[in-house]
């Protein structure tokens, strides 16, 4: 198993600001949690990809 399946980026206003890799799905979305919270921050989107799948899994906030 890759030790960076999971990638996480954090943008503000467009621009990526934070990255982060993780082993487990669960820690990774726990993250999102973490550094915005479960209602999130005006213009601060995330983005959870599966590296190995080569696919995003989600976003936060969800697109309306």
């Amino acid at each position: 198993m890759n030790p960076c399946r999971y990638h996480l980026v954090l943008t503000i206003d467009g621009q990526p600001v934070l990255h982060g890799w993780w082993q487990s799905e669960a820690t990774t979305r726990h993250k999102r949690t973490t550094l915005v919270g479960e209602q999130g921050q005006p213009g601060v989107r995330i983005t959870l990809a599966d590296e190995e799948a080569g696919t995003v899994l989600t976003t936060w906030p969800k697109a309306p």
